[in-house]
């Protein structure tokens, strides 16, 4: 494809990377956002990663007129709780309090800036049940460091997959980057994905 405009992806994220190779996609370069995730007065958790999806893929998109952007926002949410990134011990031992021997909600949105500007959206919804984690396993979650940084202070391909009873949606979308949205979204852009023809 002569002239083929370039693909960022507005994210740092080491998952969402490897996601792509899966289908056969690699960035042309790596620009993650950096904006403001702080939730809205009644913002509820959907229309939140939404609106962070939308704000990170525009603020790069800014950077790099004519190019390909996808960016991508992850929440866990319990009942109309946005659960935080956890950055600290006590911020992970109250997501997992919040969790434990419960169903949560783990929401991913993606929004793709053509290389004309346009924006398309989609979001994954899905649902995960945890057993009660024992204080030991808390204590090995900790010891992991698997929770920093992490939605929820969970990371669902680690240790935590140990203590989900039950899963129905997207596991790539909980992971950060619903591999069947973003196959569709490329292939609005005219980008080639896993079986398509790349000449």
């Amino acid at each position: 494809m002569k002239n083929k405009p370039a693909f960022i992806l507005a994210s740092a994220s080491p998952q969402r990377r490897a996601l792509l190779a899966r289908i056969g996609v690699t960035p042309d370069l790596i620009d993650p956002a950096d904006i403001d995730e702080t939730a809205r007065k009644g913002e509820t958790p959907r229309v939140y990663v939404m609106r962070m999806a939308h704000e990170k893929a525009e603020r790069v998109a800014a950077r790099h007129i004519g190019s390909v952007v996808l960016a991508g926002d992850t929440v866990v949410a319990v009942g109309r709780r946005i659960l935080p990134k956890a950055e600290t011990i006590q911020q992970a031992q109250e997501c997992w309090a919040l969790q434990s021997g419960r169903r949560v909600r783990v929401l991913t949105a993606i929004t793709l800036i053509d290389a004309h500007g346009k924006a398309r959206h989609r979001l994954s919804n899905s649902v995960v049940a945890f057993r009660r984690f024992t204080s030991q396993e808390q204590e090995q979650l900790l010891a992991s460091g698997e929770w920093e940084g992490k939605a929820g202070g969970l990371m669902i391909e680690g240790q935590a997959e140990a203590f989900i009873r039950y899963l129905q949606g997207s596991i790539s979308g909980i992971i950060g980057l619903p591999l069947f949205e973003t196959t569709l979204l490329l292939r609005s852009a005219g980008l080639p994905v896993l079986g398509d023809d790349k000449a």
